[in-house]
């Protein structure tokens, strides 16, 4: 069975500037993946460079059975690519709930089961999107990725600079979804040791290139791999 995600010796970047070199990875329906690296390593450009917003120089890229190397980022998110990048991108005059129905798709991601997820967006469901504390636009970046019903979800940095109950708050749901759900996922995340226990499996960017590829389970119980890939002691 040919696997969900499949890209082959990728080149991309902004411009004439290359930023990843000859990429090979592939992600199975079902599977999560924690895409870990330095600063400047090359994360969010993979991510961007999936949902099809970087410029392309060689190489390919095929989801659910079809090449998408050359379709548009309007066209990949239909074809079931979810994305929360760094920056949220809510709509900041809409409401909660408005923010959460005006892009979604029919599919078992409603209101009710992204309230139930995400208790605090209902009690919020009437508030702007700018009334928001961080930590709820990044609930609600997520929730709103889930009204999509896509069949892989993109998340770039989820936890930055948040308090740590609410990362507690995100790290179950997450966890709900990536391995209660089993909805398969690529989570970039520089918190290695919060993310590793929640993916199948873990790959380590350095300077554009994958340098490392195994399990988390296999990288979380590798003090040496930690420290040389990531400076985590």
């Amino acid at each position: 069975m040919a696997p969900l995600l499949s890209i082959e010796k990728l080149v991309s970047g902004y411009g004439e500037a290359r930023v990843l070199h000859r990429i090979d990875l592939a992600l199975e329906e079902g599977k999560s993946l924690a895409l870990l690296g330095r600063n400047g390593a090359g994360k969010t450009t993979l991510l961007d460079t999936i949902v099809g917003v970087t410029t392309h120089h060689a190489g390919s890229i095929r989801f659910a059975g079809r090449d998408i190397t050359r379709t548009r980022p309007e066209q990949r998110a239909a074809a079931g690519i979810g994305w929360v990048p760094q920056e949220r991108n809510i709509f900041h005059s809409l409401t909660v709930e408005e923010n959460l129905t005006a892009t979604s798709r029919p599919g078992v991601w409603n209101l009710s089961r992204v309230y139930a997820m995400f208790p605090r967006l209902e009690e919020r469901k009437r508030n702007l999107g700018n009334q928001l504390s961080g930590g709820e636009q990044q609930m609600l970046a997520v929730a709103r990725a889930l009204m999509l019903n896509p069949k892989l979800l993109l998340l770039d940095e989820p936890l930055e600079g948040l308090a740590p109950i609410i990362v507690d708050e995100l790290l179950a749901a997450l966890r709900r979804i990536v391995t209660e759900e089993g909805m398969s996922a690529i989570i970039v995340e520089q918190k290695a040791r919060k993310i590793l226990p929640l993916t199948d499996d873990a790959a380590v960017l350095e300077r554009g290139g994958i340098a490392y590829r195994d399990t988390s389970a296999t990288l979380l119980s590798n003090p040496d791999a930690l420290e040389h890939h990531l400076s985590v002691a």
